[in-house]
């Protein structure tokens, strides 16, 4: 059985905060701190997926959340089945802790991102009027049970600033950076938000 090649210290990373406490999905966050939570597929293609993770505010969806996921190219045989659920827009965190997977965020980048005004899609999602700076966090998904961690998917995702800033990703994520990432880099993750 082949699987994602993961660095050494990654994966020694990964399977011993899976084992120390279970990290909060975004969804449980959102549900925490507003009241509700739903997810919406805006794009798949490709082998990228956007979606609106929201929260329902005076009867409308406000996204909290806009994720771009690139998902690995070569899918592990085990992962078949959830990935399907995934794929018809079920919630990624919830369905691969539903079918006894931990998670772990590999976070490769934390920062924020101008969003160039209430014109753009995302403004208009999060229901924004104005430029404004939305938190950034861009990590690997991992993976993992007692015998593997397997590298799922790369996921981006930025926040509404009244649900997660820059700073509180922060205090929530920069202790979990796995590999620097260069300029080149954030500005593709950036690029790959925004357009």
């Amino acid at each position: 059985m082949r699987h994602n090649p993961l660095p050494p210290v990654v994966l020694a990373t990964a399977l011993s905060a899976c084992q120390a406490h279970p990290e909060l999905l975004n969804s449980e966050r959102i549900q925490q701190q507003f009241g509700t939570y739903g997810i919406e597929v805006l794009q798949q293609e490709n082998g990228v997926r956007r979606s609106n993770l929201y929260s329902v505010e005076d009867g409308g969806h406000v996204c909290r959340t806009y994720a771009v996921v690139k998902f690995t190219d070569a899918l592990e045989p085990e992962l078949a089945a959830t990935h399907e659920a995934v794929v018809r827009g079920d919630s990624i965190g919830t369905s691969f802790r539903a079918a006894g997977w931990r998670l772990t965020k590999a976070t490769v980048y934390v920062g924020s991102v101008e969003l160039p005004g209430s014109t753009h899609e995302i403004a208009a999602l999060m229901r924004l009027n104005q430029a404004t700076r939305l938190g950034l966090h861009a990590y690997r998904l991992i993976l993992s049970n007692e015998n593997q961690a397997i590298h799922y998917a790369t996921i981006i995702e930025t926040h509404h600033p009244d649900y997660m800033s820059e700073a509180k990703l922060s205090r929530l994520y920069a202790d979990d950076m796995v590999t620097p990432l260069d300029s080149a880099a954030i500005e593709s993750f950036i690029d790959l938000v925004l357009n």
